[in-house]
């Protein structure tokens, strides 16, 4: 019995170290060198800012003021804030599988189904950081959690705050 309570502890604090956000920066760059930045233009893929839109640009910019960079026109920025929601196709299980089975002693046979699987649209976080005399991407974030149709706006704005601040927590890089 205290093998198992004690591999499922260890289970829970290994799934509750798991991060939500991938990273990935050029090692090269000296992060200290930037002290302003702004939306690229075109950030979100979109010709105008969808509700979303708003909610991620609302999060990026309290997280890279609490970094200590300005906010600047686009020409005056050091760094250029490119995101986009990309959306994936995912299946989902709902429900429960059906089953029956008879036997005696240690024989028996068994049928059953599966649970019904339906395809959601969800859409994952990538926010990247490009240098603007460079124009070469130097950090990059990608969320593994993901917003999708039947959250309701409240969610989704927790949401999309939880994982900007995450993905932030991790720049600059090497300050973990």
């Amino acid at each position: 019995m205290a093998r198992i309570l004690m591999a499922a502890l260890v289970a829970l604090a290994m799934t509750g170290c798991a991060s939500n956000v991938v990273t990935d920066y050029n090692s090269a760059v000296v992060f200290g060198d930037y002290s302003s930045w702004a939306f690229a233009p075109g950030a979100g893929n979109s010709s105008f800012v969808s509700l979303d839109g708003n909610r991620v640009q609302n999060a990026v910019e309290r997280e890279l003021n609490s970094k200590s960079l300005r906010k600047v026109a686009e020409p005056e920025a050091d760094l250029l804030v490119s995101w986009q929601i990309v959306e994936e196709d995912r299946l989902q299980q709902s429900g429960v599988g059906l089953g029956f089975g008879f036997g005696t002693g240690n024989f028996g046979w068994g049928l059953s189904a599966p649970p019904p699987v339906r395809e959601v649209k969800e859409g994952k976080l990538v926010v990247e950081l490009v240098d603007k005399s460079t124009e070469e991407v130097v950090w990059r974030a990608a969320s593994r959690r993901y917003l999708n149709e039947n959250q309701s706006p409240e969610t989704r704005r927790k949401l999309v705050d939880e994982v900007v601040a995450e993905m932030f927590t991790k720049y600059p890089p090497g300050m973990d």
